[in-house]
């Protein structure tokens, strides 16, 4: 959950995520979809995923136990080599290196690294320099305190360099360049992504949910037909095309529901939401993994994206009856 997620998101999806399943095995014999609901708001969601194969991967092949074997534990869906490291010095106090976003600007500020430290050969120098810093004991405890030292001290911008315990060998304090190490590529420019959603209708409270495909992004995770906008294309005109090309039914596409705002990496999405009264057809899986008719309350249960999330907690208030 702290990969590519704050410590203070964390923490209340975490008691969740432990009172639901307190055990490997009782995790590996949950339904994906179970997982997937929990993870829900936490975003890359190929991280339960891959959590939830580990776990099945260790209860049938290793005794519903974590391996203390670098190899073997790499080898495990989702797991690269800051998880293994960081994972087994701090379980196991194996002697394994970690670099991650704190870490690495401790150690390129303290050796001077003034290249892109996405780099391959600046990569593999962090890495060598983080595995010749390491104990020969308490290397769970020497990991943890070098990402401390980051996250509380070394910071991105105005650094604590008179409380830092290495001040004295830093080489970025000595040339005065603690504010340009680590180099910082510009953050590339956003890109507004206009998109339309459509919600059918089949009476007065069915509404039809459908899941991704395992390849997609948000993979497994429920929704209600959306996509971008075509070149020149409405709106309310990409709601018509998308309810033909993602469900196949016949439905007459109606009022607008909401527009939502949301962000994912650079793209500033908005997506304007429509009902559509169905009134023929059966629901056509193409793009779709499945399809299934829900009454409104039942969106709580099914795990979707958070933009999915705010139509579905919208549907579910009561409707207002039209005054014209």
């Amino acid at each position: 959950m702290l990969q590519q997620t704050q410590v203070a998101t964390v923490i209340p999806f975490f008691e969740r995520f432990l009172q639901t399943f307190p055990t490997l095995t009782a995790l590996a014999a949950a339904e994906e979809q179970a997982v997937l609901r929990l993870w829900e708001g936490l975003g890359y969601y190929r991280r339960a995923r891959a959590l939830h194969r580990a776990a099945q991967l260790l209860a049938a092949e290793h005794g519903g136990q974590i391996p203390d074997d670098p190899e073997v534990f790499r080898a495990l869906p989702g797991v690269g080599r800051y998880t293994a490291g960081a994972v087994l010095s701090q379980a196991f106090d194996r002697p394994l290196p970690i670099l991650e976003g704190n870490s690495l600007r401790v150690l390129c500020r303290l050796l001077g690294v003034r290249e892109d430290p996405r780099g391959g050969a600046v990569q593999r120098q962090l890495w060598d320099a983080a595995e010749a810093l390491l104990p020969k004991r308490q290397a769970g405890q020497f990991n943890q305190a070098l990402m401390e030292l980051g996250a509380l001290v070394c910071t991105p911008k105005s650094p604590d360099c008179a409380a830092c315990p290495l001040a004295r060998r830093c080489e970025a304090r000595r040339l005065q360049a603690q504010n340009d190490i680590p180099f910082r590529a510009e953050a590339p420019p956003t890109v507004p992504v206009a998109e339309a959603a459509v919600v059918v209708r089949r009476g007065e409270q069915a509404l039809l949910a459908q899941r991704r495909p395992d390849a997609a992004r948000w993979a497994g995770l429920w929704e209600f037909p959306h996509g971008e906008l075509a070149e020149g294309e409405t709106h309310e005109q990409a709601a018509r095309r998308l309810l033909e090309q993602l469900t196949g039914l016949d439905a007459e596409v109606g009022d607008e529901l909401l527009t939502i705002r949301h962000s994912v990496t650079r793209y500033r999405i908005t997506l304007v939401c429509f009902e559509a009264a169905h009134r023929q057809g059966v629901f056509r899986l193409e793009f779709y993994a499945q399809g299934a008719w829900v009454e409104p309350e039942e969106l709580a249960s099914y795990p979707v994206s958070a933009p999915q999330r705010r139509l579905a907690e919208a549907l579910r208030r009561p409707r207002q009856p039209r005054l014209f």
